[in-house]
Formats: C-alpha cells, structure tokens, sequence
C-alpha cells in the first residue's frame, strides 16, 4: 500500500482548468475593486482648501492647464511654409515688429511701468513692476507681475503686491524663486514665487539707518559665492545688504560730491558688470561716477551735460573690444539722449531728436552700436550707430501714443519690452538684421566712437572762438 502511496506522490500535480471569463465577470471584479468615494464633511474640505500643499497644487495645476486652453491649435498647419504669401514676406523684412500685449485688467490697468527685468534663469520670464493706481484706493499701492513670453496666456504667471508703490524691481540673479522689490516709502521688499502668499516673505525696516526716499534702483552685484543687494535713493544713500538679513544694511554709503553736496540719485548701473565701479543720475541733471571699495570709495567725477534730472543711466556692455574705454547713456527731461566716456567727463555726443521727455535708454546686450531709448510721446527708436549717428534707424509710434517708461532687451537682443504709463507691456521682434552684428561690428563701433569724439573736440573748439571773439569756422551742429 504505501508503495502505491508513493508512486502516486511522484505523478505531476494538474491545476484544475479555471472558467472562461466574460466581459460581466470582468465588469463585475471592476466594480468590486472601485474604491469607495470618501465623503469628507464641510469642515473637512474647507481644511483641505486652506492647507498649503493644496494651495501649491492648486496654483500649480491651474497655470498648466491654462497655458493649454491658450495654446493655439490647427490642425492644417502647414510646416512646409508653402503657405505664405508676399504680405508674410513682408513682415518678415521688417526690422521691428509688434509682438504681444502684457496687460491685466484687475492688476495693471492705469498703473505706470517702473521697472523691467528678464529672468537670468528662465528667458522667458518678464518681471513688470506697477506704481499706484489712484482710482483703485483699495488695491495695494505697489504691483510685481511676471509674465511668460513663452506661452500664450493672457493673465501673469505670479502675482505680487505690497502696501507701498514699487519704484523698482530685479530677479534675484543667484536665486531663481525670488523676487527684489524697492518702494516709494524708502523700504526695500522681497518675495518668494515658492510662498503661497503674495505679499513679501522680508522686507527692510523704515529706519534712518536705511533708506528714506523711493528706492530708485535696486540690484545683485558679485558672484554665486559671494554677493549682495545693492540699493539707491533719492535721498543720497546706496546701501548694501545681504538677502539674508535685511533688519540692516552692511553698509550705508552717503553719495555726495564737493562741497558735501547730496547726490540725490534716481537711477544707477555698473561699469561694465564691476561691481565696485558704479554710475548714477542725479535730480540736478549731472551723472556721476564712484566706487564703493578702496581709498577712493565714494564719488570721484561728475560728468555735467543735461539740463534737467536724469531719467535713467545704461552701460555699455563691453565685452569683445579693449580699444574702447566704458560708456554710458543718459537720457534726461531736458528731452536729450547723451553719450558719454568713464574716462573722460566731457561729453562725447548728444541726441536730440526727441521732441518731449526722453524716460529711458537701454543697449543691446549683444549688437556693440544698438540701442533703444522711449519718450513720452509714444515713441521707441532703435538707434544703430554704425548706419546713422543723426536720426535713429527705426522709429516705432505705440497706438494711442501712451506716454513710454522703460525698455529693456532680451539677453538675445532679438525682443525688447516697452512699458507704459496704463500698466501695458508692448513686445516687439526685432529681424536679425537688425538685432544680429555683423563680424566687423565692433571695428565699425570703434571708428564710429573716434569720429564722434573728433566731432565734439572741434565743437568745443568752435564755441571757445565763438566765447573770446576769435574767426570760426561754420559750426558742427548737435545731432538732432
């Protein structure tokens, strides 16, 4: 018996077949494996509503599928290009085109455009930042928007405010997630696109030791390392801080000039990305250059021109050139445009083409002899030194003629952004031929530079005869 016991044990052991299954069995399983809806109370979801991780997912999810529904879709899209006509060519051969509106009707609308800044992290980030709007005394006094050039939404990507109007505004170059804002009331604010709040995560105290005017410049100077925030105002102070700890400045500089004048500065930039070198525009028409470091810390040279306040200060973005010495534009509401050396405080020429208050200049980041100024009448010019040193090589007029002030180019030079005083950002192309130097650029820009230099040496020339009474000759007249 237990042989036969073993000899069975050693036979293969065969499943039994299963039933075939049909699509109601399967329906049924489903079914059976469903999981159950929970059903929360309202105290519940309201909990859920107001926690952070929902407000992130929330924000998060309703700017993608926004970007989505924005997205034009055509499905006869022809790739070829077969399908352009002569009116595409054309546009095409423009040298300046109309891109795109930024404007939000609950946020922007009758705010002025003070400040413009492109994200160094993510090119297609614009940063607008939005004086007060005198109709709306409820809203917050001071608006930052960033705007996705990228997509084709029409609302921003972040929304900040604070309680007092925002004179100026930056990314934070070595932090992506922030946002540098000063203000009118003298206090210096930072936000945070990581928060779920849109007011600011710091902001500096109101205290004598700081700022008590508008903050008309706010930026990062020094590397990923070692840096800080560098901050101007009207009332004579630049001060440095760390982002870090902003309850005090590291140091307060008092910008005065001979005589223990104050500078009270409205705008200011770096010479040629130095950071211890630095220019600013002052109310009482002069521009000035300092240092912050060294035994000659503080301002050193005044360079004297303009008739009225300064406006803005833009550098020269010197790069692929060591002939040239630093240079700078001003552009003032004397409704000039000028041209100026670091190396030498005489002037080396003057634009006057414009035919009201001139608010803002701004090179190109990559064409040596571009640049773009903007006037209360409406008006952009894009100015290429290399073609035409007297009438700029395009001018552009906004519909409407809003009064313009700001621009600034993209880190391509193939955009630039133009703001105005109804809280509208106008985007324009630029073809490349116009934004794109040729190899012989920079050699063109020094000739360039050398004759408008010998222009305004015999003009000075010309008016020292003219002054003591001396025979001249027919005078150079200035470029307008």
């Amino acid at each position: 018996m237990s042989a036969v016991i073993n000899e069975i044990h050693k036979m293969p052991l065969v499943s039994p077949i299963a039933a075939t299954k049909t699509s109601a069995d399967i329906e049924r399983e489903n079914q059976n494996r469903t999981m159950k809806v929970i059903q929360l109370t309202e105290e519940e979801r309201d909990a859920i509503m107001r926690s952070d991780k929902f407000s992130r997912f929330f924000d998060r999810a309703s700017r993608l599928i926004e970007r989505a529904l924005d997205e034009p879709a055509d499905m006869f899209v022809d790739y070829s290009g077969g399908d352009h006509d002569d009116s595409g060519n054309t546009q095409r051969h423009q040298l300046v085109r109309f891109g795109r509106d930024f404007f939000d009707d609950r946020w922007s609308r009758r705010r002025l455009v003070t400040a413009l800044d492109w994200s160094p992290v993510f090119p297609e980030l614009l940063l607008g930042a939005y004086h007060a709007n005198d109709e709306a005394p409820h809203d917050p006094d001071g608006v930052c928007l960033v705007w996705n050039l990228k997509f084709q939404k029409t609302t921003p990507e972040y929304i900040f405010h604070c309680q007092s109007a925002v004179t100026s505004a930056t990314f934070a170059t070595y932090h992506p997630n922030l946002i540098i804002g000063g203000t009118y009331s003298g206090q210096i604010v930072l936000w945070d696109n990581r928060s779920t709040k849109r007011t600011p995560v710091q902001r500096t105290p109101l205290s004598a030791s700081a700022h008590t005017h508008p903050v008309h410049a706010v930026m990062i100077a020094g590397s990923l390392n070692a840096h800080n925030l560098l901050s101007i105002s009207s009332d004579g102070k630049l001060c440095t801080w760390s982002l870090d700890m902003l309850g005090q400045p590291q140091q307060a500089m008092e910008l005065t000039h001979r005589q223990a004048r104050t500078v009270a500065a409205t705008c200011m930039s770096f010479v040629d990305e130095n950071v211890n070198n630095f220019l600013v525009g002052s109310e009482d028409g002069r521009a000035y250059a300092g240092s912050r470091h060294g035994n000659q810390a503080g301002i050193s040279d005044a360079f004297e021109g303009h008739q009225a306040p300064i406006t803005s200060i833009s550098s020269h973005p010197l790069r692929d050139s060591v002939t040239l010495s630093p240079l700078f534009l001003t552009t003032s509401l004397d409704w000039s445009v000028k041209l100026w050396s670091v190396k030498e405080t005489r002037l080396i020429c003057s634009f006057e083409e414009a035919s009201d208050y001139v608010f803002d200049a701004h090179w190109s980041p990559i064409h040596p002899a571009l640049f773009a100024t903007v006037d209360c009448t409406g008006r952009l010019d894009l100015w290429n030194l290399n073609q035409n040193s007297e009438v700029p090589s395009v001018r552009t007029m906004i519909p409407g003629q809003p009064s313009l002030n700001k621009c600034r180019f993209h880190s391509s030079g193939s955009h630039i952004a133009v703001g105005d005083d109804n809280g509208r950002i106008h985007m324009f192309d630029l073809n490349e031929a116009m934004a794109i130097p040729h190899a012989d650029e920079w050699t063109l820009f020094s000739h360039t530079i050398s004759e408008l230099r010998q222009l305004a040496v015999e003009q000075r020339e010309n008016d020292t005869d003219a002054l003591f009474g001396q025979p001249t000759v027919p005078p150079i007249p200035v470029i307008h």
